[in-house]
């Protein structure tokens, strides 16, 4: 059987940060991927959703980057991005020529460090909102939309961290201040 070789450097900094490498030089494009290691699994009961929401809130800018404007300046390089949440993890990524790299880094960077100064509860309320209507159309408002949902019910009991759904429950996303 052939397996894929894939050219990997780990790397570790000192303060913990992982970073695994991998070159290819046949298309002038990077993939930026920022992965944390927290998810759905690290909400408490009643603050279920939590996550998902903290992914959407990362996007609502920094002391030094606006609303917005990540989207903007990796759009109008060339570029696409988006994030996802799951039970072990969220996860951030970028997509862009090659020649921005130091964009993308420099976003991702920025809004680790400075993405607290620029949250207010104008911008928690809206992307509650955000999130409940995307809860409503990919879940409540599809035919078998929560079959997966019903599934993890069945399959981890009620003290189980997959327990409970990843975007959480609305009664839970309301109580978020």
């Amino acid at each position: 059987m052939n397996q894929l070789a894939i050219p990997l450097e780990r790397h570790c900094l000192d303060n913990g940060l992982k970073i695994v490498l991998s070159q290819d030089s046949t298309v002038p494009i990077v993939a930026v991927n920022i992965w944390y290691g927290v998810g759905s699994r690290n909400e408490l009961p009643g603050h279920t959703g939590f996550a998902h929401l903290f992914e959407h809130m990362m996007f609502q800018g920094s002391k030094h980057v606006p609303k917005n404007k990540h989207f903007e300046l990796i759009e109008r390089a060339g570029g696409t991005l988006n994030a996802t949440t799951w039970f072990d993890r969220t996860n951030y990524f970028e997509t862009v020529p090659s020649r921005d790299l130091e964009l993308a880094l420099w976003l991702e960077s920025d809004r680790m460090g400075w993405m607290l100064p620029a949250m207010d509860q104008e911008k928690l309320d809206n992307q509650r909102d955000v999130v409940k209507n995307e809860k409503r159309q990919r879940y409540d408002n599809q035919p078998y939309g929560d079959w997966d949902q019903r599934l993890q019910a069945l399959i981890y009991p009620k003290d189980h961290p997959y327990h409970h759904p990843v975007i959480g429950s609305v009664e839970d996303l309301d109580a978020a201040t």
